[in-house]
């Protein structure tokens, strides 16, 4: 079974197509600049990659663009698109009606809209995505959605509800769901295994790129998560502030006349690394600034290790232990600064790293404990992807077979 991996955003779609017979990843690609001026698409093949201009008005061109290019020259790795089976879309927001990823229906596709106000940008764009695969690949080829949310919905009452009137979750669904489900489901379950798939199993699993969120799982289930209603909430990021006080966006309306979507977009876009800093939204950047003496990029930094650090810490208490944290995403595999200063001091819960082991890369998994260290410590690459890949071939086989 071949499976085309989509992740649509609004102004965006990247895809990966796995050939689910060896799991081996054929092309992937990213379509850019959807409905904007200099649209492109990225395809890569192995190491080989290509990048052309190309004008996509809709998500539907920029599924044809897709097509093109996975069936006509360089590039190409299928001769027709009837030779994709399925199709797995990742979906941020599922709320309470998706517990599980679904075989999508007309039904399905409307609800994932109607609950479009707790991911207005994200879920709306999956809607397109979800159509205009529709349109291009044919009503017999079937889609799969995988949220983002589903991975969390083993969270207990007492995670997930805030301390408002009940009546707002009641009426409206306002409560914890939690994002980047399907990596946390990924590389706890690769945590699990290296562990030797104990039956018990107390770990923290730290997603941390450009948005970053820190899970709890006890014996493979999500039991709280750091991102809230909405992907504004847990650690601080590259643009997102994280948890603050509430109070401080009413104060910042005072003071500043923003409210409503411009507020939302403020804290949302102008925030977490980029407004501590005043640097760049990157890692990469920040540090380089602190290397240089810049004390607001050095804070920034900061920040960030000491929050990954508390919540690791109070996800050990809620879990009452810790046997593995593990590090994935962007940030999380590749800066050994972060890894080693949100490890420092941790040796009363058992946890302790080798700085020689913390300075390697490339592999999916490495082992960064130091020897004896009773919670073990890994770096582990997230793929996302192949999680939808392989939910959507069991759901289809199931369906169809």
């Amino acid at each position: 079974m071949k499976v085309l991996v989509i992740n649509c955003g609004s102004s965006s779609l990247k895809y990966q197509l796995i050939d689910m017979n060896g799991e081996k990843v054929l092309c992937k690609g990213l379509c850019e600049r959807i409905g904007i001026d200099g649209s492109k698409i990225t395809h890569q093949v192995e190491d080989k990659k290509w990048v052309t201009d190309k004008d996509f008005q809709t998500h539907t061109e920029a599924f044809a663009a897709v097509v093109e290019a996975m069936t006509t020259g360089e590039g190409a790795v299928v001769a027709d698109k009837s030779e994709i089976d399925a199709i797995g879309h990742r979906v941020v927001q599922g709320a309470e009606f998706f517990t599980k990823s679904e075989v999508v229906t007309d039904d399905i596709i409307d609800k994932i809209e109607e609950i479009a106000p707790l991911a207005p940008v994200h879920n709306m764009a999956h809607v397109q995505g979800l159509r205009s695969a529709k349109k291009v690949f044919g009503a017999n080829v079937p889609n799969v959605v995988v949220f983002d949310t589903t991975f969390h919905q083993t969270m207990p009452k007492k995670a997930y509800i805030y301390g408002i009137p009940y009546e707002f979750y009641e009426k409206y669904s306002i409560r914890r769901y939690g994002a980047h489900g399907t990596s946390h489901r990924y590389v706890s379950m690769i945590a699990r295994k290296y562990l030797g798939n104990p039956e018990h199993s107390k770990i923290v699993t730290c997603h941390l790129g450009n948005g970053s969120s820190i899970t709890a799982v006890k014996d493979g289930k999500c039991i709280d998560t750091s991102m809230g209603l909405t992907p504004l909430a847990g650690v601080l990021m590259g643009t997102r502030c994280g948890d603050i006080d509430p109070s401080v966006v009413t104060y910042m309306e005072q003071k500043t006349g923003m409210h409503g979507q411009e507020m939302a977009d403020y804290l949302n876009k102008q925030s977490g690394l980029l407004g501590v800093s005043g640097v760049s939204s990157d890692k990469r950047d920040v540090e380089f600034a602190a290397a240089n003496g810049n004390e607001r990029a050095q804070l920034a930094s900061d920040i960030l290790n000491y929050q990954i650090k508390k919540y690791i810490g109070s996800y050990a208490a809620a879990m009452g232990g810790l046997d593995c944290v593990v590090f994935t995403g962007g940030i999380g595999e590749n800066d050994k600064k972060v890894r080693r200063e949100v490890c420092k001091n941790m040796e009363y819960l058992g946890l302790t790293i080798d700085e020689d082991k913390n300075n390697e890369r490339g592999a999916e998994i490495i082992d960064i404990s130091a020897e004896g260290s009773r919670v073990k410590t890994l770096v582990i690459c997230t793929n996302e992807e192949l999680m939808i890949a392989r939910d959507t071939k069991t759901l289809v086989e199931a369906k169809y077979s």
